[in-house]
């Protein structure tokens, strides 16, 4: 029998090439509908602010503080969220907190207040409010001429006249017999007596010839006054600290280990007024990195490269012992030069939830 040549013998190969070309035409047409796509749902998770709860068990809480919530916001970095920040206002709902807490950084780069002070706005009025200064805020207190008396920065100023305190000093809460003292980190690590003592010469001196003083010399005196003040109000503040009270450390940039570390074996173990008495440890910074790859975490972070352990950059964490939570903040920070915006990275308000309680 005459065997018949296979007319079709390449066919096979063909049906291959044409589905690889079918697979390439198909990547190429949905490849920009994908980014598309992820670009689209980036923005709408960047935009989307989201208020997260979270309980902190502190075996040492007094019986009266029990349930005491803390609103820690940080990092908003002049951002607006919809009309006099409707999206907060969306967010926040009916949701209901003891006291709030601005760790720095909540004004942009172009100064304005407004969108902070519209924050505000949407805070019941007779809530304590506590904010420190980020390195993008700029100094709270001004040493040269300005536009008013005041030894305050116009922007602290305004945020002081909603009812705000800008924390330079700690500031005590009382509930019944609890007690909780909401400190600036820097002011554990103050050499009092040393700096009294430079502040009153400088004083001195200025305050001699007060008969010739300058626009700026008479700022600096003001300054100088405000200082000193300042740190005979700490001395005092510090006999009041008791072991038994609650110390909530506040700080823009999060403290590290070995920071932490030399703190404690620097302070005086006599004095309640420590690092080795802190209950908490509220920070921001990091915005949480920024950008972010779903279920992988931060890309890169400039003071801690790429791909760093979340609890570097946002989250709770522990450090000698006390716990440390980092805000994921709000808006964006110009320091991630090549990272402009949020990506994949949700702004977050959290609501920490004190208890004795262990889960």
């Amino acid at each position: 029998m005459r065997r018949e040549k296979n007319q079709y013998i390449f066919a096979s190969e063909l049906t291959k090439r044409n589905r690889s070309h079918h697979f390439r035409v198909a990547f190429l047409v949905f490849l920009p509908l994908l980014i598309l796509i992820l670009c689209v749902m980036s923005i709408a998770i960047s935009r989307q602010v989201i208020v997260r709860d979270l309980k902190l068990t502190i075996l040492n809480l007094p019986a009266d503080l029990e349930n005491y919530s803390i609103l820690h916001i940080s990092d908003l970095h002049g951002a607006r969220f919809g009309k006099e920040q409707k999206a907060i206002a969306t967010a926040l709902g009916d949701t209901r907190y003891s006291c709030v807490v601005m760790t720095g950084d909540m004004l942009g780069e172009d100064r304005d207040v407004e969108p902070l002070l519209e924050l505000i706005a949407l805070m019941p009025r007779d809530v304590p409010k506590f904010l420190i200064a980020g390195d993008m805020d700029g100094d709270i207190v001004e040493t040269t001429a300005h536009s008013s008396l005041s030894v305050y920065a116009q922007w602290v100023e305004e945020v002081q006249a909603q009812g705000v305190k800008v924390l330079d000093r700690p500031a005590l809460i009382t509930r019944e017999k609890g007690r909780i003292w909401f400190v600036p980190e820097e002011l554990y690590a103050l050499n009092l007596d040393g700096m009294l003592n430079t502040y009153r010469d400088q004083w001195t001196n200025l305050n001699n010839r007060a008969a010739s003083l300058t626009a700026n010399d008479a700022a600096r005196l003001r300054y100088l006054e405000y200082e000193l003040q300042r740190l005979e109000d700490l001395k005092e503040i510090k006999k009041q600290i008791k072991p038994e009270d609650i110390q909530v450390v506040l700080t823009h940039t999060p403290l590290s280990s070995d920071y932490m570390a030399d703190l404690v074996s620097w302070g005086n173990k006599e004095e309640a007024f420590s690092m080795r008495y802190a209950s908490l440890i509220l920070a921001g910074h990091y915005n949480g990195g920024q950008w972010r790859i779903p279920f992988a975490g931060a890309l890169y972070v400039p003071e801690l490269g790429w791909f760093p352990e979340d609890e570097l950059v946002e989250g709770l964490s522990y450090i000698e012992g006390i716990p440390q939570y980092i805000s994921p903040g709000m808006g964006s920070d110009p320091h991630y030069e090549h990272q402009p915006g949020r990506i994949f990275n949700s702004p977050v308000i959290t609501r920490i939830l004190l208890t004795r309680k262990v889960n």
